[in-house]
């Protein structure tokens, strides 16, 4: 079957873009589709596949990802930047409530971190706390900044979803050898947590928040937008940043803009703005019985896009 797809990034998190709205694909269909394009030693490549899919109730489109094993992720924030991108340009709209497979979130066009970067802003408001919504099987109240018993490792951990699950610890200095370790503990789903979880190491400083992550069905990452979203609501959680404070989060990938927010009622948000670099476009033609990817080629390159992204990591 051929797909016609965009190649985007959210802050170096890169993925083939499939505009899925027309398309009638099972699961396994799907997840055959994402093995074979997300695949980093074959000609297409990327962190994962994203589909841009019809609206459901109040949404005006939404947005699938399958991660480079064939797993279904709940979110990809780094991802529904790009994928809100295209639904824009698709609908016309500047802004939307976008459906993903568990929860909505808002998106919006908004100023450009640096020319030519497009920008999108997403708020996430399905953050749960409690430790059956991590998919934790110990616990009745929320770890935040503590160890979690049968963990294998004794740092403290915040655990969120967002709605993803994710573990976050505070570090000195990230060392990724534990990091991995813990990482691949995780991915093995043990009986503490048997729906896996990202697992990420955040260093804390005057110039923002920076986050190393391992990510559930990746493995080591440059850059998980949900990761960079759960670290944000970690640090004011812990005190080491405040709600309503503007904050700027790295990764090995790029940068986003994060803002927390928690409102009277004690509803919790998380907003990321950052870019939705689209560098190229393409063809590929997909074995669906097979789940091979039979061809590929580049249709269009987006260089002025790709060269607005490097001066701005040059200038970090």
């Amino acid at each position: 079957m051929r797909f016609d797809f965009i190649h985007c990034h959210g802050s170096g998190n890169d993925f083939p873009l499939i505009d899925a709205r027309a398309l009638s694909l099972s699961n396994a269909e799907w997840a055959a589709v994402a093995r074979a394009l997300a695949d980093r030693t074959g000609p297409v490549g990327g962190d994962g596949l994203l589909l841009l899919v019809p609206g459901r109730g109040e949404t005006a489109f939404g947005q699938r990802m399958f991660n480079p094993d064939g797993s279904e992720a709940e979110t990809c924030l780094n991802g529904l930047r790009c994928t809100a991108r295209a639904g824009f340009e698709a609908t016309g709209l500047d802004h939307a409530l976008v459906g993903l497979p568990k929860s909505d979130a808002l998106a919006a066009r908004v100023p450009d971190i640096a020319p030519g970067v497009v920008t999108i802003e997403t708020r996430v408001t399905s953050i749960d706390d409690s430790p059956a919504g991590v998919g934790l099987t110990v616990g009745d109240e929320p770890f935040v900044d503590a160890t979690i018993p049968g963990l294998a490792s004794d740092r403290r951990f915040t655990a969120l979803a967002m709605p993803n699950p994710h573990l976050v610890t505070f570090v000195e200095t990230i060392d990724e050898a534990e990091l991995v370790a813990l990482g691949d503990w995780c991915e093995a789903a043990p009986a503490l947590i048997p729906g896996r979880a990202n697992v990420s190491f955040v260093t804390a400083g005057s110039a923002g928040l920076y986050v190393r992550t391992y990510e559930r069905g990746v493995g080591l990452t440059d850059s998980c937008g949900s990761a960079m979203a759960a670290s944000t609501v970690a640090a004011a959680r812990t005190g080491r940043i405040g709600w309503g404070e503007d904050v700027v989060v790295r990764n090995r990938g790029g940068m986003v803009r994060a803002r927390t927010e928690r409102g009277a009622d004690g509803v919790e948000a998380v907003a990321i703005a950052g870019n939705a670099t689209f560098t190229h476009e393409g063809i590929a033609e997909v074995d669906l019985a097979t789940g091979t990817l039979v061809s590929a080629a580049v249709t269009a390159k987006r260089s002025d896009e790709i060269d607005a992204w490097a001066s701005l990591i040059a200038a970090l």
